[in-house]
């Protein structure tokens, strides 16, 4: 029976289809779908409470000789995961060692060129760790304190929209710009002052268009 499923914490577009059978574009480009796409825009961040068609899965045949081994090849099966690690003044990280755990599964290896690592996961994946050395200050030295290696904690599918406080707060984090524990709003309101001073955009501690725009685009979603 088609159904209308609601997204939870740590959901996306590609998690819910495999979990349903589907391909994940398949769910996007449903009619159905339109409005969910129009207002999210990235299969990828969703927001709990957000409603996504599925419909009932249709029966496919192939042909394929008797007495012989067939491979088929389920769309969308593995994913890419894409993070992009920088230092402090926000400029790529290349050739970095990392080990990355994701459902228990543990791999070595370097970012390319532009700071970034692609490793292969499936799609309902949900956390995982990532572990590299830490960056140098701005003088290129180690800051004191610091611990010589970083260990991130991965939470997929929990980056919420950017047009939501919740998203704008989570990529100002990510990206080191806010940080301790006060979830106030005003906390949220001097770390978009910061954001917006230090590249150079109207200070007025409210995440306007040009502040998303810039936000997103340094985030990467």
């Amino acid at each position: 029976m088609p159904q209308d499923y609601e997204v939870q914490s740590g959901d996306c577009m590609s998690s819910i289809a495999y979990q349903n059978g589907f391909f994940w574009k398949t769910l996007w480009n449903l009619s159905e779908n339109s409005a969910l796409k129009a207002k999210r825009k990235n299969p990828n961040v969703l927001m709990p409470g957000d409603s996504v068609h599925i419909p009932d899965l249709t029966q496919k045949q192939e042909t394929g000789a008797t007495e012989q081994r067939h491979k088929f090849m389920l769309k969308g099966v593995p994913e890419t995961l894409r993070i992009k690690l920088v230092d402090a003044a926000h400029k790529p990280r290349p050739n970095l060692e990392y080990t990355l755990i994701i459902d228990g599964i543990s791999r070595k290896g370097k970012t390319d060129g532009n700071g970034e690592l692609n490793e292969k996961i499936m799609p309902d994946a949900k956390s995982g760790k990532l572990s590299f050395a830490t960056a140098p200050g701005l003088d290129g030295r180690p800051i004191p304190g610091e611990p010589k290696m970083q260990l991130l904690t991965i939470n997929l599918g929990n980056l919420d929209p950017i047009t939501e406080p919740s998203g704008i707060k989570s990529r100002l984090k990510n990206l080191g710009l806010l940080k301790g524990t006060d979830d106030s709003p005003e906390a949220l309101k001097n770390a978009i002052r910061g954001f917006q001073k230090k590249f150079g955009l109207a200070v007025s501690g409210v995440a306007d268009d040009a502040t998303k725009a810039k936000l997103q685009s340094l985030h990467g979603h």
